[in-house]
């Protein structure tokens, strides 16, 4: 309803004005009507030329309701709306701090913890009686070089980037936004398997380009790889990683369809799909269907864009069938440049309810599965490991380090420092401040310029935070971590160190006749010419 009305409440109230001046001629009484409509009037106005509250721009004068219940304070939320710690996926707290470090204000909290510190799985990080000093210019500083031994062109990337969302997807606006915030910054912008777009290329910031199931921007007409169309892109300078999609958190083993009414000149032009024409994304991939031909479609990738790190990324199912993917790392020589880790808890603009609820395994899991096999085949060192799953704060993405992380991506935390409310209408096309939309009054609510530094921020502002809870910790660096440093509640009266709920393997563990711990089952059974048992 409200989005039905947003553009007719400026022009009703300067209709109702004029009503009242000339009612006023005949009936004085009726002036005291001015009273109320001229500030409306005014404040409306001030709406719509205004830069700073994407929000404002879109529904004038009826988003100020929106932040008065923000600015209501914690009695009207508590009974109202939400408490501070129960929102999700993301709560109260966790938006106003990824809101206050994109906008660079104050984000601290006074009066202590709101959380249950004796609830069941509470966790905490281990300080250290020896504290270290944070990097005084970590979000430039923190950086890791991706790049195995058969990579000519490695990559020095931030620890933390830009996760995958396609154009499409997000606004035009969006994506110039995070690219330009991704330039000013230092740090790589995943383009989503949508292809690399325009609005991709004009800021300039570095570039890892997704290759989805439907290929998108190096498909022949059929929807097969083409390696020529691959080759012209990945070759780019701005192109620095590449990265294969075979599954997210949100909805792993679920394919896509983009209906035709939303393929634009501009969608299908990066996409490399016809105009106005149903845009389908399988859910596996045609161009590989066993683990030894995904290594060696990852060589054939790294061949193309001459010496460019390529890895791959997944939600974490079947253990089996990752350890088939480790079988055929050993039997082909091949290894990823890095993989990517998606959590279960992953976003997405539009997932059947049973697959974002149910299907796929936590970040944590995951992570360490995948840390673990990679030891235990002796790897870990040649493999970069990324983790991908709703991490956007210092303890987060200190705590994914932790387990296993070389670098940490986010792609919902960027959406929250360009201005997006959580209202969850991504896949409506409906979006109120212009992330997730192609609507074309709804896009010019979000601002460019304004939303790049706020980009920057969120990230600079992140990164240094992670760095002071790695300093807190007494190490160095965040790759430092292990498990030993965290822990957890398992019941109100018992406590873990993680270390002992996620053993590490040692290298090589799996190569012996008898190693492996949990992971040994699996490793018997997998096999590298197939990924069902």
């Amino acid at each position: 309803m409200i989005h039905q009305i947003r553009g007719w409440v400026v022009p009703a109230l300067l209709f109702l004005t004029l009503a009242l001046i000339l009612a006023g001629m005949v009936w004085p009484p009726a002036y005291w009507g001015l009273a109320v409509t001229l500030p409306l009037v005014l404040i409306g106005a001030i709406d719509l030329l205004q830069t700073r509250h994407s929000l404002l721009r879109t529904y004038p004068i009826l988003g100020h309701i929106r932040f008065f219940l923000e600015d209501a304070g914690p009695e009207l939320r508590q009974y109202i709306v939400e408490h501070n710690t129960e929102g999700r996926p993301f709560n109260r707290d966790l938006r106003s701090l990824m809101y206050q470090r994109a906008k660079g204000v104050e984000d601290k909290k006074p009066f202590g913890t709101e959380l249950d510190v004796y609830a069941e799985g509470y966790g905490w990080i281990a300080h250290s009686m020896a504290p270290r000093t944070p990097w005084p210019n970590a979000s430039r500083e923190l950086r890791r070089t991706f790049g195995g031994p058969d990579c000519s062109q490695p990559y020095d990337a931030s620890v933390f980037n830009i996760s995958a969302m396609s154009f499409g997807a997000l606004s035009p606006s969006a994506i110039l936004a995070l690219n330009e915030g991704a330039r000013k910054g230092g740090f790589a912008h995943n383009t989503g398997e949508g292809g690399i777009s325009r609005y991709h290329r004009e800021p300039g910031g570095d570039l890892i380009w997704q290759i989805g199931t439907g290929y998108y921007g190096c498909r022949t007409p059929e929807g097969k790889f083409d390696p020529e169309r691959f080759q012209e892109q990945a070759c780019q300078e701005q192109v620095k990683m590449i990265e294969i999609k075979l599954s997210q958190g949100a909805k792993p083993g679920h394919g896509g369809i983009l209906p035709g009414v939303k393929v634009t000149r501009e969608i299908a032009e990066a996409r490399g799909v016809p105009v106005h024409q149903d845009c389908i994304s399988p859910p596996f991939h045609g161009a590989f269907s066993t683990p030894i031909g995904l290594l060696e479609f990852v060589a054939r990738l790294r061949d193309l864009s001459r010496g460019k790190p390529v890895g791959f990324k997944l939600c974490v199912g079947d253990p089996l069938e990752f350890m088939a993917v480790c079988r055929a790392m050993l039997e082909t020589g091949i290894t990823p440049d890095f993989i990517t880790v998606d959590g279960a808890e992953g976003g997405t603009g539009a997932a059947p309810i049973e697959f974002s609820d149910h299907i796929g395994m936590p970040i944590k899991e995951g992570l360490v599965l995948v840390h673990n096999a990679l030891c235990g085949i002796q790897v870990r060192d040649r493999v970069r490991v990324i983790a991908s799953a709703k991490l956007v704060t210092g303890f987060e993405m200190a705590a994914a380090h932790a387990l296993g992380a070389d670098t940490i991506n986010s792609a919902r935390g960027f959406m929250f420092s360009l201005g997006c409310i959580q209202a969850q209408r991504c896949h409506t096309n409906r979006c109120p401040v212009g992330v997730a939309t192609q609507d074309k009054w709804l896009q010019r609510a979000l601002r460019v310029s304004d939303k790049a530094q706020r980009v920057e921020r969120f990230h600079c502002h992140t990164v240094n935070a992670l760095a002071e809870v790695t300093a807190a910790a007494g190490v160095e660096c965040p790759w430092e971590l292990t498990p030993r440093h965290l822990y957890q509640r398992v019941s109100p009266w018992e406590i873990r160190p993680l270390s002992a709920l996620y053993p590490t393997l040692e290298p090589g563990a799996l190569l012996s006749p008898r190693g492996g711990g949990f992971l040994r089952r699996y490793w018997e059974a997998a096999r590298s010419d197939r990924f069902h048992a």
